[in-house]
């Protein structure tokens, strides 16, 4: 009886991988619009710049992202994530073609997590410098900038955006890959 179900093609295991290639094309799709976010933040951050009009000219005021660690960190870490979104598009197109592919699966979902975790913490420690930069601190007698520095200070909170999607994205992308392994 089971061989005859099997025949008919009712047996669950060919049903399971089309309901999967669907899954792996979306995980597919979302990568690139990971990459998409997180190359356009390491760009825009990594070409921020602005000079202010100064009454000397010997004197000259300029913003740079090289000039705080922390949006140097913000630049490395989502260039690393851009290179390992664009190096992990191998494995989502081999699970468009190879639906029941598991150990690739754990494999994505390990490597996910931590360059969320690494994205999540480049662009957390940006935001606060952002936010300092827009707000300032009295008590630690930190000058809000972002009235003297306006075009770099846009600059940056975009980068910001474009980077928090990437993170947004992969949490679907960890969620996707364990719904298709708990469906295998």
């Amino acid at each position: 009886m089971k061989s005859g179900a099997s025949e008919a093609g009712e047996d669950s295991k060919d049903s399971k991988p089309k309901g999967n290639r669907g899954i792996s094309f979306l995980d597919f799709i979302m990568r690139i619009v990971a990459i998409v976010g997180t190359l356009g933040s390491a760009i825009a951050m990594g070409t921020s710049n602005e000079d202010l009009p100064s009454f000397k000219q010997f004197i000259r005021f300029k913003a740079e992202y090289k000039d705080l660690p922390t949006f140097t960190f913000f630049v490395v870490a989502n260039g690393i994530v851009s290179a390992y979104l664009v190096v992990s598009l191998v494995l989502s197109i081999l699970h468009i073609v190879m639906s029941g592919a598991r150990i690739t699966r754990v494999v994505l979902i390990f490597f996910d997590t931590v360059m969320m975790a690494f994205l999540t913490s480049g662009a957390s420690a940006a935001a606060a410098i952002v936010y300092l930069a827009h707000k300032g601190n009295a008590r630690a007698n930190w000058i809000a900038i972002c009235q003297q520095y306006n075009s770099f200070c846009d600059r940056a909170s975009g980068s910001l955006v474009g980077s928090f999607i990437g993170v947004l994205v992969f949490l679907l992308l960890i969620i996707l890959s364990a719904l298709a392994l708990s469906r295998n």
